[in-house]
């Protein structure tokens, strides 16, 4: 048996040179250790194809989740791709540097707390993390509007060629599912997804009106459907421990320097993921 271990990050936000010398500085225990990447690391591809690089160089296998951000067509990015294009853009860049995606074969972990499926996913959100009393995808944005709570992805992250990003999150649903359930019974799965599986992590939020961009009703019972024994994730910016209908959820995010430097944890430890700490 191997005598790596399995780690997890998320929401480098590499546009911060704070953040960017954190990146520079992981740097896995041993040779043997894998690294899941759970989105957000940046906004410019040029700089994803140079964190992906210099982490594929570093881990023995490295996962990549998209998050919102890497789906972005920024105004400072040359490369105008949008939506499906600009993420299978991304897959063919992790693709060239060994790093594995939600488009290719889920490897199973075979080390310690192994063996287990390593699933990373891309599935979105379609406004269902509503606050009670919205009923409709449309009054949750108009209130969100109404209170200056918007997520920069209502100018930034386009559905192209779908005409809706609840359509783009349908349809990645659907793909997604039909995956997990070709998973052979028998093996316990790590679920990776940028955006937490079920609502409940998004409730201490701040600005509850901010949830609608952080998942969606549909997949409120993968962890269990789909047998997990870790479901990993980030987006919020609360990195923490939960347990629900008794499996672990960890979100793993760094987040931005304002967020993490009032923390008297060190920032930018990668998660253990197996074996269990």
């Amino acid at each position: 048996m191997s005598s790596g271990r399995l780690f997890a990050i998320s929401d480098l936000h590499i546009g911060y040179p704070e953040n960017r010398a954190i990146l520079e500085g992981l740097r896995p225990s041993s040779p043997d250790d894998w690294l899941l990447v759970a989105g957000d690391v940046c906004e410019i591809l040029a700089d994803f194809e140079w964190a992906m690089r210099l982490l594929a160089g570093r881990w023995a296998r490295v996962v990549w989740a998209p998050g919102n951000h890497e789906l972005w067509t920024h105004p400072r990015d040359p490369v105008t791709l949008r939506g499906d294009a600009r993420y299978r853009r991304l897959v063919e860049v992790c693709r060239s540097l060994g790093v594995t995606t939600p488009e290719d074969p889920y490897p199973v972990w075979e080390g310690a707390g192994g063996p287990a499926v390593i699933a990373p996913l891309f599935v979105l959100y379609d406004y269902t993390f509503r606050t009670p009393g919205v009923r409709t995808a449309e009054e949750a944005l108009a209130l969100a509007y109404e209170t200056g709570v918007v997520c920069s992805d209502e100018m930034f992250l386009h559905p192209d060629p779908y005409p809706s990003r609840q359509a783009w999150c349908a349809a990645r649903l659907e793909e997604t599912e039909r995956r997990l359930r070709e998973v052979p019974d028998g093996l316990p799965a790590i679920l990776v997804n940028h955006y937490p599986l079920v609502r409940e992590p998004t409730r201490i939020l701040r600005y509850p009106q901010f949830a609608i961009w952080c998942g969606t009703e549909a997949t409120a019972a993968w962890h269990l459907r789909f047998r997990a024994a870790t479901v990993v994730y980030g987006h919020l910016h609360i990195p923490r421990t939960t347990w629900h209908d008794g499996v672990r959820f960890e979100e793993v995010s760094l987040g931005y320097p304002r967020e993490w430097k009032p923390r008297a944890t060190p920032p930018g430890r990668p998660r253990q993921i197996l074996p269990v700490p």
